[in-house]
This record gives C-alpha cells, sequence and structure tokens, in this order.
C-alpha cells in the first residue's frame, strides 16, 4: 500500500512546475540484473526511442553482442546466433549536443558513420569516453542514461571471453542475454 502511494505521489509531482521526471528502468541479464536511468529531461529523443522498444518489448533475447574491456559493451540488435532482430522503426535524430558526456556507467545510442542513424542499439561506457562526445570534429554519440544499480554486472560482462563471428568482432564468446528489459517506475527530480 506504501509503495503504491509514493508512486501517486511521485506521479503527481511529475506534473508540477519545476518537476522533471526521469524513467527508472530494470535490465535482466543472464549475468545479473542492471537498473538504468534515462535523461527523459535533457535527452528526451533518445530517452523515449528507448522506451518505446521496452515498451515493445523488443529487447527480450537480444545479447551484448560487442564487449570491449576498458572501452564499452554494446547490445540491443542481436539475438544469441548473431543474427540481426528484424526493426522496423525509423532512425532517431543525434542528441550528442544535449551536454552529457560519455563517462562511467552511462548510457550512449549507437549508431553508423551517420550521426542520426540511431535506432535500438546501445552502448554502456566502461570508463570516461571523451573522445564520443560531440565535438567540432565529431558528431558525437548521444548520452541519455545512466546505470545506477548493478555497475558490477556491467564490469563482469566487460571481463567475457571474446572472438570474431563473422564479419563481427568482440563477440562473446558465451551469450550474454538480455532477457527482458521493463519500466520500473518515475525518478522525480526537483
Amino acid at each position: 500500500m506504501l509503495k503504491k502511494s509514493l508512486y501517486a505521489i511521485a506521479l503527481t509531482a511529475i506534473s508540477l512546475p519545476g518537476f522533471a521526471a526521469n524513467t527508472l528502468i530494470e535490465m535482466k541479464t543472464s549475468s545479473g540484473n542492471i537498473e538504468i536511468e534515462l535523461f527523459n529531461d535533457q535527452a528526451p529523443i533518445s530517452a523515449k526511442n528507448f522506451e518505446n522498444y521496452v515498451k515493445s518489448n523488443f529487447y527480450k533475447d537480444t545479447i551484448f553482442h560487442r564487449v570491449i574491456p576498458g572501452f564499452m559493451v554494446q547490445g540491443g540488435g542481436f539475438d544469441s546466433n548473431m543474427q540481426e532482430k528484424a526493426n522496423t522503426q525509423a532512425p532517431i535524430k543525434n542528441e550528442s549536443s544535449n551536454g552529457l558526456q560519455n563517462k562511467r556507467g552511462t548510457l550512449a545510442m549507437a549508431r553508423t558513420n551517420q550521426p542520426d542513424s540511431a535506432r535500438a542499439q546501445f552502448f554502456v561506457n566502461l570508463v570516461d569516453n571523451d573522445f564520443l562526445d560531440r565535438s567540432a570534429r565529431n558528431a558525437g554519440y548521444a548520452v541519455f542514461g545512466k546505470v545506477t544499480k548493478g555497475m558490477d554486472i556491467v564490469d563482469q560482462i566487460a571481463k567475457v571471453p571474446t572472438r570474431n563471428y563473422g564479419m563481427h568482432q568482440n563477440v562473446p564468446v558465451k551469450p550474454i542475454k538480455i532477457n527482458s528489459v521493463n519500466i520500473k517506475a518515475p525518478v522525480v527530480k526537483n
């Protein structure tokens, strides 16, 4: 009962002036659970995009398909057979000019060389990757969230043995599955 009351208070606060709500996400993986706060307030396009994929259950049974220690872990687009998951959603605008930096524990949108090509794939920065931030010579990678619990799980994922798989590099030998991703609650900030 108390949990429902606190949730109702949080939802009420969202509509008050001066308050912004970020979304709290729970990602259950074969290595453990990771909690993520989306920056709805600072990266509205990317956060909404991620939420839409979560709501459609897109991430269920995808994997972390690219793991590079000392850099990042990437997931959200391939199944355990390294088959790209069918995706009909349009690419989104790159929000790398939002002022958020690719620091340890942040989530950013993965994309191709085309700046506005991000769709479902994301990565978690294992270290501060300032070279991924927007600059005069670099379109940058849009940060849209951060790990709030479970960075130890992300660090464990970063230590798994990897191999080449077809044209893909740094693929975990044993797939690290994303079992489910769910919206947990709004995070109210003043």
